[in-house]
């Protein structure tokens, strides 16, 4: 008995009463936002003007200090030096550095270095990303708290993180904050950032970006209401240096009114409107927007074919086509006045037949009923037979036409010889 007790471990004292579990929220923070802002201007202010150290401090400094908790702080001393209070001042009481966007010289080259700065750190601390993000939103918010030149350099390094990926256009968003608008603040800082962006890339890469955050129709919105038109954009930025974005909105404008003009014909033709009223209407679109022929009949040509449900059988379907383009004709007939438009719609039902298979066989038919309709004219026709015609079905197409061409081209012969005997 006395060795079996002798083999029991002794019994651990425990302390009577209620035990409490510490909670993490209860536990002391490390660092707060004074204390994370001291640390980080001392080792910035340490590094000095070298933007290489400064970035080696930073990744350093993420695993001893809390990036993720302070991030709002840390993006505000790189950026402005210190603590930002709202509307964009820096708090009297805090301590600062010149280690910092706002400090330095007011150049493409600088800001590229600091760039680099942001980059790498968010490169290192992916979860800096939202923060970054939402810090840029603010700053672009704070406009008004801030020098020009401050403004300047915010402007050229958003305009370089947007080139380079590390910001997503959707910041944009902030300029569009009507006080900004109202006081000229968002167009001048958009010059800025476009200038810089596009320096980095070129515009179709600033389109691409623009187009994934739907902000590609939304540039006029940097201006007031009285003043969002094609016009005023165009010379405000043509005569800041930025004839590309103004030739890019104009083009934009031009789309939009196309696709909107297309939308209405459409409307129209099924509503059964009559031509006259169609036509009306869209030369007043043609003035007002400054579309082409051109591109009115390719539009039209377009909404004419989209109006039908097509019969799937090849031999049916040459039949009615011709009974519904004969229909049409003298709305396409409007719009084909030149030689150069009647060579369009030749080409876009070249296209149409060629992508639309049962229609391969229905070329020619469309061709000589538009001929009889007035809306297609000898010259334009045998220029596309000669070299004006596309790739696509050429072979086929020009098989099915040899026979009308050559009647074109003996019926003209002959239209001169009577004019000569004539004379």
């Amino acid at each position: 008995r006395v060795s079996f007790m002798s083999n029991q471990k002794p019994q651990k004292p425990t302390l009577s009463g209620q035990r409490f579990k510490t909670r993490k929220r209860d536990e002391k923070e490390r660092f707060d936002p004074t204390q994370f802002q001291d640390c980080i201007i001392q080792g910035l202010t340490e590094t000095g003007t070298d933007l290489e150290a400064v970035a080696k401090f930073l990744d350093a400094s993420g695993a001893k200090l809390d990036y993720r908790r302070y991030a709002e702080t840390l993006f505000d001393i790189l950026v402005a030096g210190g603590m930002l209070a709202p509307g964009g001042t820096l708090a009297d009481d805090m301590t600062r550095t010149n280690v910092c966007v706002f400090a330095a010289q007011e150049d493409l080259e600088t800001m590229q270095a600091f760039a680099q700065v942001f980059n790498k750190l968010i490169r290192r601390y992916k979860y800096l990303e939202k923060g970054f993000e939402d810090e840029v939103k603010k700053l672009l918010l704070f406009l008004k708290g801030f020098s020009e030149s401050e403004r300047n350099k915010l402007a050229m390094l958003t305009g370089i993180l947007l080139a380079n990926g590390t910001l997503n256009a959707s910041i944009l968003n902030s300029l569009y904050n009507e006080n900004l608008v109202k006081e000229g603040v968002s167009a001048a800082f958009a010059v800025k950032l476009f200038k810089s962006w596009i320096n980095e890339k070129d515009i179709n890469a600033v389109a691409v970006s623009l187009r994934k955050v739907n902000m590609d129709n939304r540039l006029m919105e940097l201006f007031p209401a009285n003043k969002q038109s094609v016009e005023h954009f165009s010379k405000y930025f043509t005569e800041a240096g930025l004839k590309e974005l103004s030739e890019y909105v104009r083009n934009q404008q031009s789309i939009g009114a196309r696709k909107e003009l297309q939308k209405e014909l459409q409307e129209q033709m099924s509503r059964g409107d009559p031509f006259k009223d169609i036509i009306l209407y869209v030369k007043e679109e043609m003035k007002k927007n400054n579309i082409s022929e051109q591109t009115v009949v390719a539009i039209i040509w377009s909404s004419v074919m989209s109006t039908v449900e097509w019969n799937k059988k090849e031999e049916l379907v040459a039949e009615q086509a011709i009974k519904h383009l004969k229909q049409y004709s003298p709305l396409l007939a409007a719009f084909t006045t030149q030689g150069q438009s009647e060579l369009t719609l030749l080409l876009k039902i070249q296209e149409y037949c060629y992508d639309n298979i049962h229609f391969m066989k229905a070329f020619q038919k469309i061709v000589v009923l538009f001929y009889k309709a007035e809306v297609l004219s000898e010259e334009p026709i045998l220029k596309w037979y000669k070299d004006a015609h596309l790739a696509k079905g050429k072979s086929v197409f020009l098989e099915q036409m040899k026979k009308f061409v050559e009647w074109l081209k003996n019926a003209e012969e002959e239209s001169e010889s009577e004019a000569e005997e004539g004379d």
